[in-house]
């Protein structure tokens, strides 16, 4: 019997396990759930920007937005030069720790703290995408989405009463929307004098912090009370609109903006060499400031006369009192042939006292080289007052602040007195010509004129053209008159220049003001508008 049972048992299990499998097998082709439906499948451009980022978390912000642009080209730069930028990293900012760690352990009486290893690791930051502003003012804005998973390795040892601990920084990840401006831009390289980043949202900042080889993160509550410590003190730094501020260069002397006027007045001239064969000499000075491309200024000529006596004043815009001086020379006017040269000196402005006038008698030289022998010889004197008046502290920070858009009023107490008109014709647009657009401007301030370069067949054309008029009184009732015309080309004689627009700009807000920014619609014409720049600057 236990034979027989056995024999039947086996058969039975291999008879069910065979009828089970023909079983479910029909079961699961003939028999279909009543719960499952067919897949609808749908293009992408029929889902909202939510049930994308749903579908696709890591869609890359210059996919789902067309404002920010793709910088593949920049991922790739950091990847190949990261090596080098985290030693530099690592580097200076142990240059900046260095003082600080120094005053705090003294105050708080430790014995030391020190970098045992300091890298940011071998995986460099990405950026998603990048945002570009278009402003009026002279400065470029840039809106990046970065995107850092590190493997750093920081690990500083603490050193107190006896004891040593080391605290590591692993695993950092951050998450951050930074704006970047660089302003002003400027004409000396690096082309801009300071570099402003804020954040525009509360970053995100994630890292393992082990003590004593011990992930303190682990301990219940701290984690988030780490994040959220981290992002208020963060966002009470740098969230919009307050910024960090990286100074390159100064700014008023990367741009080469005017600083202060330069009063001078030619006295006169004694014991002057006689030139002449027959006669005496007919001298008069020209005066000019180094480093300004600007034509010198002329005194009138004294006719036989080696101890003229002018009184004439002039003024000169300074841009640098440190480096600047001012070029002195004399000549002897001919009628015929080469103006002779009587003499020659410098007087540079570092020497000269702000706000005080000083009368100085220079001897005239034969050359500025010191150890030149002729300049032994007397060659008569040249007497001269000099006024540096610098431009009002007030004014030059106001130029510099962050709040651009919001113009403040001038300060209390400013004198009444004259000043500087500093005009800068930025650009033009949808400028249109009858005949041909070759663009340029021309301002005329009380019946001085001056013109920008001539920019050839461009109906947008950008000039960054600077110009300065010495104002004795503040001109709050005169008008800055600037009129766009195309200079003729090479078939001017029968197409002369042609007129493309015009506009009389009022000064009593830039005075009022100190500087305005704006685009103005040009009067005679359909579409066309100039950017012009005004500032007042008080000495």
């Amino acid at each position: 019997m236990g034979v027989i049972s056995t024999v039947l048992g086996f058969s039975g299990f291999g008879f069910g396990f065979s009828a089970g499998i023909v079983i479910g097998y029909f079961l699961f082709i003939y028999v279909q759930p009543t719960d499952v439906k067919d897949v609808k499948v749908r293009p992408l451009v029929e889902y909202d920007s939510k049930s994308l980022e749903g579908i696709l978390p890591e869609i890359p912000l210059w996919v789902k937005n067309p404002d920010y642009d793709r910088i593949d080209w920049l991922n790739r730069f950091l990847e190949l030069m990261w090596p080098y930028l985290n030693k530099a990293i690592c580097r200076t900012a142990q240059d900046i720790a260095k003082p600080i760690i120094a005053e705090n352990t003294a105050k708080y009486k430790i014995d030391s703290v020190e970098f045992e290893t300091l890298t940011l690791g071998s995986l460099p930051p990405t950026f998603q995408g990048m945002k570009a502003y278009v402003t009026e003012e002279q400065e470029l804005m840039m809106e990046p989405s970065l995107k850092w998973a590190a493997n750093p390795n920081i690990t500083v040892v603490v050193k107190a009463y006896g004891l040593k601990a080391t605290i590591q920084i692993v695993d950092l990840q951050v998450f951050a929307s930074p704006r970047i401006t660089l302003k002003p831009l400027v004409p000396t390289f690096p082309c801009f004098a300071k570099i402003l980043v804020s954040l525009m949202e509360k970053p995100h900042v994630d890292f393992g912090l082990k003590l004593l080889g011990a992930d303190v993160m682990a301990i219940p509550g701290l984690y988030r009370f780490v994040q959220e410590t981290i992002k208020k003190q963060v966002a009470s730094m740098y969230l919009w609109p307050k910024t960090l501020e990286v100074p390159i260069m100064d700014p008023s002397k990367a741009s080469k903006r005017p600083v202060g006027i330069l009063l001078v007045k030619v006295v006169r001239a004694q014991n002057l060499r006689k030139k002449d064969l027959l006669g005496k000499s007919d001298p008069y000075v020209k005066l000019k400031m180094s480093d300004n491309k600007l034509p010198s200024k002329k005194t009138t000529v004294k006719r036989s006369n080696l101890n003229p006596e002018w009184n004439e004043e002039f003024k000169f815009v300074v841009t640098d009192p440190e480096n600047q001086a001012l070029e002195v020379n004399v000549f002897d006017w001919e009628q015929v042939g080469k103006h002779e040269k009587m003499g020659m000196n410098m007087i540079p402005l570092r020497e000269l006292p702000p706000e005080e006038t000083k009368v100085t008698t220079l001897n005239l030289l034969k050359t500025m080289d010191p150890n030149d022998v002729q300049n032994e010889k007397s060659r008569g004197e040249l007497t001269l007052e000099l006024t540096y008046k610098p431009f009002k502290e007030e004014d030059m920070e106001k130029e510099d602040t962050e709040g651009a858009d919001v113009i403040e009023k001038a300060p209390d107490g400013t004198p009444a007195g004259g000043g500087l008109l500093n005009v800068i014709v930025h650009e033009a647009q949808d400028l249109e010509g009858k005949h041909h657009t070759n663009p340029y401007a021309k301002i005329i301030f009380k019946g001085e004129e001056k013109k920008t370069k001539v920019i050839k067949k461009n109906r947008d054309p950008r000039w960054e053209d600077e110009f300065e008029f010495v104002c004795e009184e503040p001109p709050v009732n005169d008008k800055l008159h600037v009129e766009v015309l195309s200079k003729a080309g090479k078939k001017g004689l029968i197409h002369g220049k042609e007129t493309l627009g015009y506009i009389d700009i009022s000064l009593a807000d830039v005075i009022s003001n100190k500087r305005i920014n704006e685009k103005y619609h040009l009067i005679d014409s359909k579409n066309g508008q100039i950017q012009i720049e005004l500032q007042w600057r008080t000495s």
